[in-house]
């Protein structure tokens, strides 16, 4: 799907190719989900995972809190296939969603969009499945297919501030895979330096290199952990508001 940057600030955005992985898994979860309240029906651009406006119409606001999957913020972005199990209501495909948000409900690993839980029911019955509230559900992680993206994407925080302060916020994973570490390279001391992961899918560090910075990606899924390291680096100048696009290895 197409992307568009929030309140017009143009941010960098970066592109990773990641390794081939297996794209599903069979075995579902049992599990309950609910929904939450949204004026238009789509997700929220204030959820925990930092996506800002992308979190609100990313998968055309087929989105969902979660809780345990959450995992302080590795979750951010994985997709899952969520389908109900009350037959009378329900889809057998159920809906794909996007992790943009943490909540937690009753016993619930899944706080969908308004938009997500209707896509669980069958034709004319989405006002009956609603008025439950609360339903039993199973889940499976799948791949994450956006038309257009097939690597990884991640932008200059608009909160950064050049040289004091780099914060990167991963928009786009391809496939069932996880960003569990970001590092940049410092030269004067010809070692990879780790960032902190701020808060779900922001990662910063205070006083970055200067110059040109050279980043690496910690990558976790089926085919295991590797690093994927950029062709080329941020430019000296980056700075919120400056875009550009560039290829990985």
């Amino acid at each position: 799907m197409g992307f568009a940057l929030a309140n017009k600030i143009c941010l960098l955005c970066v592109i990773v190719l990641l390794p081939a992985l297996c794209t599903s898994q069979d075995t579902f979860t049992c599990s309950r989900a609910t929904y939450y309240g949204s004026p238009d029906c789509y997700g929220t651009p204030s959820g925990a995972c930092g996506f800002g406006e992308f979190g609100r119409t990313v998968n055309d606001g087929y989105v969902s809190g979660v809780s345990r999957l959450y995992r302080n913020g590795t979750g951010c972005g994985a997709c899952y296939q969520v389908r109900c199990k009350t037959p009378q209501y329900c889809t057998d495909e159920g809906v794909s969603v996007v992790v943009t948000d943490y909540g937690e409900g009753d016993k619930t690993d899944f706080i969908l969009s308004p938009r997500a839980y209707a896509s669980l029911a069958r034709p004319d019955v989405d006002v009956d499945l609603f008025a439950h509230g609360v339903i039993d559900v199973e889940y499976r992680r799948v791949s994450c297919h956006y038309s257009g993206y097939e690597y990884l994407m991640f932008k200059v925080h608009e909160h950064s501030r050049n040289p004091h302060y780099l914060a990167l916020l991963m928009i786009y994973v391809s496939g069932q895979n996880d960003i569990t570490a970001v590092e940049l390279w410092q030269e004067d001391c010809k070692e990879w330096k780790a960032m902190r992961r701020a808060y779900g899918a922001v990662w910063d560090m205070a006083n970055p290199p200067s110059g040109p910075i050279n980043l690496r990606f910690q990558v976790s899924g089926s085919a295991g952990v590797t690093w994927v390291q950029s062709r080329n680096p941020l430019p000296a100048d980056w700075k919120a508001g400056f875009l550009m696009t560039r290829g990985f290895s």
